[in-house]
């Protein structure tokens, strides 16, 4: 059945978006006019630091000194968040948001609920002034965590067209996971299939990563449309009637 409109409980628990391109040197010295575009939506901003190398002593013929910790590099990370908690994060080589807000993609009225409107303010912005004209990966994710009354084969099989195999009875199971990535087309889908037991109560997490590879910057929106409606698509494919009549309330 075709996601057509925005459900009152829907499964969705996290989104996020990423591109990755080559390391662009000069990128600090626009980041002040990249946060000049985006602090409308992004008002909060801190620069994180990450050390690139774990410092550890291997033996007497490789040992660093902790005094040299500060010659280590590390990796600049200048993050952001908007004011309904979605973090954006840039580094040199790499742009990523994670939303635990946003439950659309494109449809309803209401563009501030769309995450493909903050991916074209926040990814247009960003390609404008850093003048990127290649991206190295694109890739979009979701992750669901869906509804399973009961911890049986049966039950499982009757919400969703599970991938995991049929031998093993999940009543017995004390984990359960599945994972592929499979070509569709010119684009590339990660599918996890994966139970998950929090307070008593049994959920199927349902994980869908999207990805591209080697893209004109130009294209990204475009890339991300057709990501969306892959995984969209797939999601359709796995769920039952009994997880829209869940999204519905009923």
């Amino acid at each position: 059945m075709p996601i057509d409109k925005i459900y009152p409980k829907p499964t969705v628990k996290q989104v996020i978006f990423q591109i990755t391109f080559p390391n662009l040197f000069y990128l600090e010295g626009r980041i002040g006019s990249i946060q000049q575009k985006i602090m409308e939506e992004f008002p909060k901003s801190e620069l994180l630091q990450r050390t690139r190398l774990l410092i550890a002593d291997v033996g007497p013929e490789f040992k660093v000194d902790p005094k040299d910790a500060g010659d280590i590099p590390t990796n600049k990370i200048w993050r952001f968040e908007s004011k309904n908690k979605t973090i954006l994060n840039i580094t040199t080589n790499s742009l990523d948001m994670t939303s635990a807000f946003h439950k659309t993609y494109r449809l309803g009225d209401d563009d501030n609920k769309k995450f493909r409107y903050v991916i074209e303010r926040v990814v247009g912005a960003f390609i404008s002034v850093a003048e990127l004209p290649i991206i190295n990966r694109i890739g979009l994710r979701y992750i669901d965590s869906c509804p399973l009354p009961s911890k049986n084969n049966a039950k499982l099989r009757e919400y969703y067209n599970t991938k995991c195999p049929e031998s093993f009875e999940i009543a017995d199971a004390k984990e359960m996971a599945f994972r592929t990535i499979v070509k569709r087309g010119e684009y590339n889908l990660g599918y996890v299939e994966a139970l998950e037991e929090r307070d008593g109560e049994y959920r199927l997490i349902l994980d869908f990563d999207g990805f591209a590879m080697d893209i004109k910057a130009s294209d990204y929106l475009d890339v991300a449309d057709k990501l969306h409606d892959l995984i969209s698509k797939e999601y359709e494919a796995t769920i039952k009637q009994p997880v829209y009549d869940y999204m519905e309330g009923r």
